[in-house]
């Protein structure tokens, strides 16, 4: 019996005169019902693409944040708390430090946001977002401080809110 290749049928979505080929869409994020979109861009990058050669765009360019984010809930046994902050560690790019009790825990990251509002945002959300991935406790978001780089620099080197203990990775209190 001969070697058949399979023929090549329409893509879903391929008109006929078309070639097969991958279509890419775009949804948009926020849409409100029968509302127009905002589009804005939210990243980096795609504000330093929209800028011009030379230009730059000092008022939307991203800063970095320090982020203390404190969140409590039902006793956790530590082995298993541990070893979640560890794959939330290993997961999020900016992550600094974890210290971490049976019943609460505080983060400490650098985050790279437009704004605070942005930073603050996104903050509020990183413990929802990897519970599942890191197997996280159900615990809730119980303090969030969110201090500008030159701010935080200016804390520590005053004696004001001082680096946390054992700087990098995680560790009981």
């Amino acid at each position: 019996m001969p070697n058949r290749r399979p023929s090549v049928g329409r893509t879903r979505g391929a008109l006929p005169e078309e070639t097969p080929q991958r279509r890419l869409t775009s949804i948009a994020g926020g849409r409100t019902e029968g509302g127009p979109v905002e589009e804005r861009p939210d990243t980096v990058r795609e504000l330093s693409r929209k800028a011009g050669a030379g230009e730059r765009l000092e008022a939307e360019q991203a800063r970095l944040w320090h982020v203390v984010l404190s969140v409590a809930g039902q006793v956790t046994p530590l082995a298993e708390l541990r070893v979640a902050l560890e794959r939330l560690a290993h997961d999020h790019s900016f992550f600094l430090t974890a210290r971490y009790a049976a019943d609460h825990a505080e983060i400490r990251y650098w985050e790279q946001a437009r704004d605070l509002h942005d930073a603050a945002a996104i903050a509020l959300r990183l413990w929802g977002e990897h519970k599942v991935s890191a197997n996280l406790p159900p615990w809730e978001i119980v303090g969030l401080e969110v201090v500008d780089r030159p701010t935080y620099h200016k804390r520590v080197a005053e004696g004001f809110g001082d680096p946390p203990p054992q700087l990098g990775g995680v560790h009981p209190y």
